[in-house]
């Protein structure tokens, strides 16, 4: 299969020859996202530029099948199709939004209940820009808080080489959301589940690896995929100045601060792929030190993160099943926060849990899909810093996600190919337990019905 992705890539190369050429697009790659103003999505950009349907990269978009793990990890390159393909691609979800009790006070402009709104508008550049170089760009259009910004950016340097006679494809990621760089559905940015209703409560607390910092910070990394087998990735993040993320349409205050030092992140995995099975088990982590407000002046927080997961994918003659799991611990060394009597705590933390299974049935056309999931988030107790909790002193929710969809257009060409796909779902969110307590807490309970189209 790592053939087939990188075949029109150029021919083998030995690691050491590329160095300066990749020290060289390092520095562009830099210097792109520095001063640039949720796995791929399935663009139709990507479709005409490698020939292929949607479905060949997703079994559901934007879940990835193992081909479009490695057009990804191959620097969104591949050819096949047109080669002056137009990369541009646009992308909307629009939604209905039902929750168990009314909101009080309502979303600011809409009503308390029952509300129909435009939850997002995307427009994309998507695809190869020159040999061994190519880009994932998102700027949205947010029709709940009705703002424009930039939204989530991967630009990669890839090739191709051998190290001790087995294949590796290694590369260079620039960008602007941790984890938005990885190529499974279970770390953060592209997790399932894959679209959530912007009008319904959620819990409060997550930890800061779960989108704290997504558009926020400029990250750079180096990876390496080896033997088809085996994934390493070091990243490092930096926050942008609170006039730069104004700037780029990104609130300063929705960030938990700056990153007076850099971020460091790292990825490993392992993935292997037989017959028509695909498993991957994994591990990622990342430290930030965190100066509350853009103020290093007043200390910094230290959060530590650390993540397993796994995902499991079958593709049938005519259907479709993958499950998922992530867990995630946080410690929390809050010392600016305590020095300010922010948290009762000095130390805290906090534990993310997510598993889900979704079944897929039709390949070609027509394809329906049903997802069931858990999700479970605890932590210290602490009246402080969860005081506008419903519970008043923890951070602690979980429940259930049930979901059916249907998609039109899978490996056949829809028509009109390859400008436009579509997914159509139902979503119901269930609590047990909302921000610390059981009273109140199905109130929140939440249908959602969407259309995503993207043309």
């Amino acid at each position: 299969m790592l053939a087939e992705i990188v075949q029109r890539t150029g021919g083998p190369m030995r690691v050491g020859a590329a160095a300066v050429s990749t020290g060289i697009s390092f520095a562009l790659i830099f210097g792109t996202i520095s001063i640039a103003p949720r796995a791929a999505l399935a663009l139709p950009s990507f479709a005409q530029q490698t020939g292929q349907p949607c479905g060949r990269c997703h079994n559901a978009f934007p879940e990835l099948t193992a081909f479009g793990r490695r057009f990804k990890l191959g620097g969104y390159t591949l050819g096949g199709g047109e080669e002056r393909a137009l990369r541009l691609a646009v992308m909307g979800i629009g939604g209905f939004t039902h929750t168990q009790a009314p909101q009080v006070p309502p979303p600011p402009g809409f009503q308390s209940n029952d509300n129909v709104s435009l939850e997002q508008f995307s427009a994309f550049y998507g695809g190869k820009i020159v040999e061994n170089i190519g880009a994932f760009v998102q700027v949205t259009y947010n029709g709940i808080a009705h703002n424009w910004h930039w939204d989530n950016v991967d630009i990669r340097y890839a090739n191709r080489g051998e190290l001790f006679g087995h294949d590796l494809v290694f590369g260079i990621t620039a960008h602007n959301n941790p984890t938005v760089q990885d190529v499974w559905n279970t770390t953060p940015a592209w997790g399932h589940p894959y679209v959530s209703p912007g009008l319904a409560p959620s819990p409060a607390a997550k930890t800061i690896i779960e989108g704290a910092f997504a558009q926020a910070v400029g990250g750079l990394g180096a990876y390496a995929f080896f033997n088809d087998q085996f994934y390493v990735e070091v990243s490092g993040y930096k926050t942008l100045s609170p006039k730069a993320l104004n700037t780029l349409g990104i609130d300063p205050t929705s960030v938990p601060g700056g990153l007076p030092s850099v971020a460091p992140y790292v990825r490993v995995a392992w993935e292997r792929n037989w017959d028509s099975h695909s498993l991957m088990l994994g591990a990622f982590g990342m430290v930030a030190n965190v100066a509350p407000g853009f103020m290093p002046g007043i200390g910094t927080d230290r959060f530590v993160d650390l993540g397993l997961d796994s995902q499991y994918q079958w593709e049938g003659d005519n259907g479709y099943l993958t499950l998922r799991s992530t867990f995630i611990h946080e410690k929390q060394n809050l010392n600016s926060t305590f020095a300010q009597m922010g948290s009762d705590n000095l130390v805290n933390t906090l534990n993310s849990f997510k598993a889900s299974a979704t079944v897929i049935n039709g390949k070609q056309s027509n394809k329906v899909g049903f997802t069931a999931g858990y999700f479970s988030i605890t932590g210290s107790s602490d009246a402080t810093l969860y005081m506008n909790n419903a519970s008043g002193f923890s951070p602690n929710s979980n429940g259930w996600m049930g979901e059916i969809f249907y998609i039109p257009f899978g490996l056949n060409q829809s028509p009109g190919w390859p400008w436009w796909n579509a997914r159509i779902g139902v979503q119901y969110i269930y609590y047990n337990k909302f921000d610390g307590t059981t009273l109140g807490a199905k109130d929140n309970n939440t249908v959602f019905v969407y259309l995503w189209v993207a043309g």
